[in-house]
């Protein structure tokens, strides 16, 4: 039986919300500012806006959020409608509480205790790892060695490693892959798809930064209509609701049935009890905009080609996904993001940022040493001819005569070996060491370079000379930081304690 399409055009939790604040109530009751500028709420009012708080409406609340049919339930129909998902979860600790969600589910399957997780995973799969107790198997994405960017896994890549655990007699409970990266890379979805489920486990999507895929022909297609059993959303990255505001998206695939529960008690355990209804609200109103917003979405995705013609005209930079060609596991990209090899200036990434931040107000989202990546949301129109513009004025201070140096930048280092269980090094006794004596030693830390947030070390690897070095050189650079590290220098390293100690 076909089902009749829901109407995307509303937004019955936002409706709900706004029904509310219009109200002339007496609250009695959390949060403390009470929906008003009045007394002590005043100076919150200036800083956000009287609306921001006649909105800021707590958890259960009848005709919002209370009942099996309540507006908020609505609102996540309509949103695993408008991604092609069973069930979805509004969430309001971003998409690492679905990277968690997704983990502690994948702990629970019963089918064993490792997933098979691509190196390049975010930092908060790793948490999820921790937190469920599970054995990662790592499959290395392809790499751009000359820039030291992570691409994805090819199918025959995914096969390999899944037939490898089971010659091992390894029990796999799920795969968990990366789609798209950082840079825009899009891998085959369905040729993981079709292999995980070959080989009896569920696939996991950390689509983040794909949260607006499928919602026009020019966009790759979202990957819960692709055969990922789950798919995270940062839906604030690229779908446009508010930082911190996500999603997570069960498909109607084989493994639902015994995923939904197991996803509902991980809900419960990483989800606060006072979710923000402007963050939730935020999320019902970003899925109408995507949902109807095709022309704007598709007008977007012209004037950012545009832009790309521009760099593309310019004898010093170079478009990167113009390159994704040379790598087989990558099958499209996305048009929404734009990312510049600049290293022809001489200057790395991080200072061509810092002088687009400083000089001209341009503010991207990543740099590394040989590139800047810029994004622009569907239906958004940014001054790119002032970004290209000021691109074009840096490119004319070069002296034409001198050779750029080489840029003095450390590759991305291979991880060392995996000594203990992560969840055992994690919770293990430990001692705090000077970096120069790190190497060799098992870390008790996750350690993940940002942007983008990719782990370079977990707990209970063996910490490397290279990955001390290349952590160190990212904390020096002028955006980067290394999450999980005793202090912004990498000076030291949390280790295993070892007898004596």
């Amino acid at each position: 039986m076909t089902r009749t399409p829901l109407d995307q055009s509303t937004t019955p939790y936002a409706s709900a919300l706004q029904a509310q604040a219009a109200k002339v109530s007496v609250n009695l009751m959390v949060p403390g500012h009470g929906a008003t500028s009045e007394g002590l709420a005043s100076e919150l009012a200036d800083f956000c806006g009287e609306r921001a708080l006649a909105l800021d409406i707590p958890p259960l609340i009848n005709g919002i959020d209370v009942g099996p049919a309540s507006p908020l339930v609505q609102a996540t129909e309509l949103a695993a409608e408008a991604w092609g998902a069973q069930k979805t979860w509004f969430l309001a600790n971003g998409a690492s509480q679905a990277n968690r969600m997704a983990a502690l589910a994948i702990a629970g399957l019963g089918r064993g205790d490792s997933v098979i997780a691509q190196r390049s995973a975010h930092s908060s799969f790793t948490d999820g790892v921790i937190l469920g107790d599970l054995l990662p198997l790592f499959v290395i994405p392809s790499i751009d060695t000359a820039r030291g960017i992570n691409h994805g896994v090819h199918p025959d890549a995914l096969h390999s490693a899944l037939t490898s655990a089971e010659n091992d007699g390894i029990p796999v409970s799920a795969v968990y892959i990366i789609s798209p990266s950082y840079f825009g890379a899009v891998a085959d979805v369905t040729g993981l798809s079709r292999v995980a489920h070959e080989h009896g486990v569920p696939l996991v999507v950390d689509g983040a930064w794909g949260p607006h895929f499928g919602f026009h022909e020019d966009l790759p297609e979202s990957p819960t209509r692709l055969g990922a059993d789950l798919t995270v959303s940062s839906t604030h990255k690229l779908a446009g609701s508010l930082t911190q505001s996500a999603m997570l998206h069960l498909s109607d695939g084989p493994f639902a049935n015994r995923l939904l529960p197991l996803l509902e008690r991980a809900y419960m355990t990483t989800q606060t009890t006072s979710p923000s209804a402007l963050l939730l609200g935020s999320l019902d109103i970003a899925r109408r905009s995507m949902a109807t917003g095709h022309d704007l979405i598709g007008a977007s995705i012209v004037e950012v080609e545009k832009f790309r013609d521009q760099v593309r005209a310019s004898d010093t930079y170079t478009i990167i996904s113009d390159g994704f060609s040379d790598f087989d596991d990558i099958i499209a990209h996305d048009p929404m993001r734009v990312s510049i090899d600049v290293s022809a200036t001489g200057l790395s990434g991080h200072k061509i940022r810092d002088i687009l931040d400083s000089e001209f107000d341009i503010h991207l989202e990543i740099s590394t040493a040989q590139a800047v990546v810029a994004f622009i949301g569907p239906g958004k129109f940014p001054d790119l001819n002032r970004f290209a513009n000021a691109l074009l004025e840096i490119a004319s201070r070069l002296d034409p005569h001198q050779v750029p140096p080489a840029l003095d930048f450390p590759p991305l280092p291979q991880p060392g070996p995996m000594i203990m269980r992560p969840r055992a090094a994690y919770f293990s006794q430990y001692v705090t060491i000077p970096a120069d004596q790190a190497a060799g030693r098992v870390s008790a830390d996750a350690l993940a370079a940002y942007p983008p947030g990719i782990p370079n070390v977990i707990p209970g690897e063996a910490i490397t000379p290279d990955m001390i070095k290349f952590l160190q050189q990212v904390a020096a650079s002028p955006i980067g930081y290394v999450r999980g590290a005793l202090d912004s220098k990498v000076s030291h390293f949390r280790v295993v304690i070892e007898p004596g100690e």
